[in-house]
């Protein structure tokens, strides 16, 4: 940042730049660590933050550190779900649904909990009903298996620690270091799977999609009842799911400025 710092007429410019340094932050940080990243006097970014923080768009967790608040959440979902790429997405879920001849969709870390973010629904008879919006356990599903595969180590550790975990299936893994072992695998091979974890008679596997800086944005995801598929028939599709993703992963890069 410039020595100088800005005139007092930029405050606008100083909210909209502490909310682009909370979202994009590697690790969350202290308003007078957003003061000094944004060459601010600290007074001022207390009084924005706190401002922020009473509308909605930020909030301050137990340790001190800014964090993204409801308001910020939800314009950040408006923004991906209305946004320009909409048509797109939806052309590739799509054909990768007609591929698969399962529903797929895409799922997004909320919270502790993944929300079902967008889908296809497979033209079949019998349906596992999760409609958009639907939020999931990140500890028994695929999608939030291979959420929390993708957070340090440390953070793993701490959010097995504190996740309501409980038996939802006969095949939901409920020990934590079990839990551990099987999030460093699915670390290694880039792929998670639900094998009847989160619901009985249900199989399903994520793959990620990741942004330009290579961080988890969004889990690719397709599931099936078991009378139908098998896991191992399902999975034979990855090569599928991965080229989907990697379309949509070109289709949410920034575009260049003109």
């Amino acid at each position: 940042m410039s020595n100088t710092r800005r005139e007092k007429g930029s405050s606008i410019l100083r909210v909209l730049e502490i909310i682009e340094s909370v979202a994009n932050a590697s690790k969350p940080m202290t308003p007078t660590e957003l003061a000094n990243h944004l060459d601010i006097p600290k007074a001022t970014g207390h009084r924005l933050v706190q401002t922020l923080e009473k509308e909605g768009f930020l909030q301050t967790n137990m340790r001190g550190f800014v964090v993204p608040g409801a308001r910020l959440h939800q314009a950040a979902l408006g923004i991906i779900y209305a946004g320009r790429y909409k048509a797109q997405r939806r052309a590739i879920l799509e054909h990768l649904s007609d591929q698969v001849g399962e529903t797929c969709g895409l799922a997004i870390p909320d919270g502790t909990e993944m929300l079902y973010f967008d889908r296809v629904q497979a033209n079949w008879p019998l349906q596992i009903n999760l409609p958009v919006g639907s939020h999931t356990p990140s500890w028994c599903t695929a999608s939030g298996k291979l959420y929390l595969a993708s957070l340090p180590l440390s953070q793993r550790r701490l959010m097995l620690e504190n996740l309501p975990i409980e038996q939802l299936s006969r095949n939901t893994i409920t020990d934590p270091e079990e839990l551990l072992d099987e999030l460093a695998n699915i670390e290694q091979l880039g792929v998670a799977v639900d094998n009847e974890e989160f619901i009985d008679g249900m199989v399903a596997f994520a793959v990620p999609v990741r942004d330009a800086r290579n961080r988890l944005i969004a889990c690719l995801f397709t599931h099936a009842p078991v009378i139908r598929c098998s896991l191992e028939d399902l999975l034979r599709f990855e090569p599928q799911l991965r080229e989907a993703a990697r379309q949509l992963e070109q289709i949410i890069q920034v575009p260049a400025q003109s």
